[in-house]
């Protein structure tokens, strides 16, 4: 995956609170094997109607949506069941950053093994910034993961994040790379330690 260090992007907005994995890709579309092709899916009970035309009042749908790279949306999000769907989904449609103010933990460890960053800003400073887009949806957000800082106008947060994760998020690794990465250490490793021998 692609390493992430800073972004500057426009935002969608998502007032919704308990946003379920089900809601982000609809159990029907997790058959599909390739990652990119949930993109079109992602939210489509909210995205489009009975007859699949694209609802004009939902924020994806909203001019300018498709260059965003942050979704900033309501509390508890990603909660519901596990599937990892949920995250390729987000990732296909170009979304980078998700901001609200809590995360399903499961959500959140696999959105950092797409790539994404999850930020999470105490209920204050999510007000504010929801305030801010409010007046001016077109507002650019810059988020910068070495800083852990997420800035927009007069608006300066900080966030946390587990160190492992943004170790991997800053190089462009899963936890298997990761891994294959360290292989010649633990070759090492391995050769100057003998096997017990085990006696009967």
């Amino acid at each position: 995956m692609d390493p992430f260090t800073s972004l500057v992007s426009t935002a969608v907005v998502l007032r919704v609170d308990n946003v379920d994995t089900d809601q982000i890709i609809p159990a029907r579309f997790l058959k599909i094997t390739d990652r990119d092709g949930l993109g079109p899916h992602a939210f489509a009970d909210w995205r489009y109607d009975a007859s699949g035309t694209p609802r004009a009042d939902f924020p994806l749908n909203a001019p300018g949506a498709g260059d965003a790279k942050i979704l900033v949306a309501g509390r508890n999000f990603g909660c519901g069941s596990s599937r990892e769907h949920a995250a390729w989904a987000l990732h296909a449609l170009g979304i980078r950053v998700i901001v609200c103010p809590s995360f399903a933990d499961i959500f959140r460890n696999n959105a950092h093994a797409n790539g994404m960053l999850p930020v999470a800003l105490n209920e204050p400073e999510h007000a504010l910034l929801l305030d801010a887009l409010t007046h001016n949806p077109a507002l650019p957000i810059a988020v910068d993961l070495a800083s852990q800082s997420l800035t927009a106008a007069g608006l300066h947060c900080t966030f946390s994040i587990d160190p492992f994760a943004k170790h991997c998020l800053l190089r462009g690794v899963d936890t298997l790379g990761f891994l294959l990465a360290a292989a010649p250490e633990i070759t090492a490793y391995e050769a100057s330690h003998h096997a017990p021998v085990c006696c009967t």
